[in-house]
């Protein structure tokens, strides 16, 4: 076992890597139209991204032409964290261990949204106090759900005395702050991620105009009419071992780098990180940030909106549903809170040319990131479906430059269809 240096906060890389690497069914890559090598010159770049020992565990889950080319984990779920005991119990990760995404539950919140409005129970440019009356208190009455959608509501932060576990699974309070606080833009203005706010809002939309829970309306509308498995805010109590568990990893950031975090989520990154692990953060409802899943899973909602909403055999929204959210509403447009320019639709991140979270040349993809190397996308150009699910949380390390060749490596090895 190779030691870890505690200034960068590394986990352990066992030797050798297949004694931490489990694999799930994979077709045959000519059944997809890819080359032989493909997979495994995927799983090349992936490992060296373990390597880094950023991240104490790995999953990654390809699909193409709707077909699982690629399905593995790599590394623990539980006890190879940098402060782990080097001779403690360690759980392996495996592609099917609950992970949580974070921000990647945005995509799937706001997909139901736009699912409603497909429907005529709402529209995103309707005004938010239609639906929450008492949300147009300092100057948000002309704040639209487009605006939330789009992060330019100006409702981006939540008080630090809010960001604790306890709080946030209190979904009435949260709301009820959200209601009296003050915008720090004008609604439109602003491009602001919303790390957490935005997802309440939109969740009490979602639970006001339907009379259901939000996780009622995920299974009515979603996970329930295609089976799926393990797909959810948060997850039951008597699961709670199961989840892998994140860990802080990398240097601490300095000043004035370590405000990035404090601007996108109201708290560090280490802060971040431990409340996520607790069983109040995983067992309530935060829809901008604790869907719990596995990487198949989740690169399976992808296949369903690269489909056009229409997923073996079985239709839960209209093509034009993943259409509107997919409209480029931000184009490299610097984002005040994360600090760095990007394409956003009407709930979705969007691809790029060559500055893009899903790699180079994916003008077409589309998906959403989590904290903080959490990938999710579906590239129609290559008919792709991807999830990358990571659990350790760096800021600015090592591990950049193999987690760039790896979102390359799977752009550049999928050929453009067509």
């Amino acid at each position: 076992m190779s030691r870890s240096r505690p200034s960068l906060r590394r986990c352990r890389i066992p030797r050798p890597l297949s004694s931490v690497t489990t694999r799930a069914h994979e077709v045959d890559p000519a059944a997809a139209g890819l080359a032989a090598d493909v997979p495994d010159r995927i799983w090349k770049a992936t490992e060296w991204l373990y390597r880094s020992g950023m991240h104490p565990g790995i999953q990654l889950c390809v699909r193409r032409r709707g077909e699982v080319v690629l399905n593995r984990a790599i590394g623990h779920a539980r006890g190879n964290g940098p402060l782990d005991p080097e001779d403690g119990p360690k759980e392996l990760l495996t592609p099917t261990t609950p992970v949580c995404i974070f921000s990647a539950s945005k995509a799937i919140t706001a997909m139901l949204i736009h699912l409603l409005d497909d429907r005529g129970v709402l529209h995103v440019d309707d005004r938010v106090v239609e639906y929450i009356p008492e949300f147009g208190r300092a100057g948000k009455e002309w704040i639209t759900l487009r605006h939330i959608l789009c992060h330019r509501a100006g409702i981006q932060t939540v008080p630090p005395e809010y960001n604790n576990p306890a709080m946030l699974a209190d979904w009435p309070n949260i709301v009820a702050l959200l209601c009296e606080a003050e915008p720090t833009s004008r609604a439109g203005r602003k491009l602001a991620y919303h790390a957490l706010t935005g997802g309440f809002v939109l969740g009490e939309v979602i639970q006001r105009v339907t009379g259901k829970s939000l996780r009622g309306v995920l299974r009515d509308e979603i996970t329930g009419p295609l089976g799926f498995d393990l797909f959810d805010y948060g997850i039951a109590e008597e699961r709670l071992p199961e989840v892998a568990l994140n860990y802080a990893t990398g240097p601490s950031a300095p000043w004035p780098i370590s405000r990035v975090p404090h601007n996108a989520l109201g708290m560090a990154f280490d802060t971040a990180t431990e409340l996520s692990n607790s069983a109040d953060f995983l067992t309530s409802v935060v829809p901008s940030g604790n869907i719990v899943s596995t990487a198949e899973q989740c690169s399976r909602f992808f296949e369903l909106l690269r489909c056009g909403g229409e997923l073996d055999g079985t239709r839960v929204m209209d093509a034009r549903t993943v259409h509107r959210a997919t409209n480029e509403t931000s184009y490299l447009e610097m984002d005040f809170s994360l600090m760095l320019p990007f394409r956003y639709g009407v709930g979705l991140m969007l691809g790029g040319k060559a500055v893009s979270p899903f790699g180079p040349d994916t003008t077409r993809a589309y998906g959403h990131l989590g904290f903080i190397n959490i990938h999710v996308w579906a590239d129609p150009a290559r008919e792709l479906s991807v999830a990358l699910l990571t659990t350790g949380k760096p800021f600015l390390s090592i591990h950049l430059p193999p987690l760039l060749n790896l979102l390359h490596t799977i752009s550049s090895s999928v050929p453009k269809s067509g």
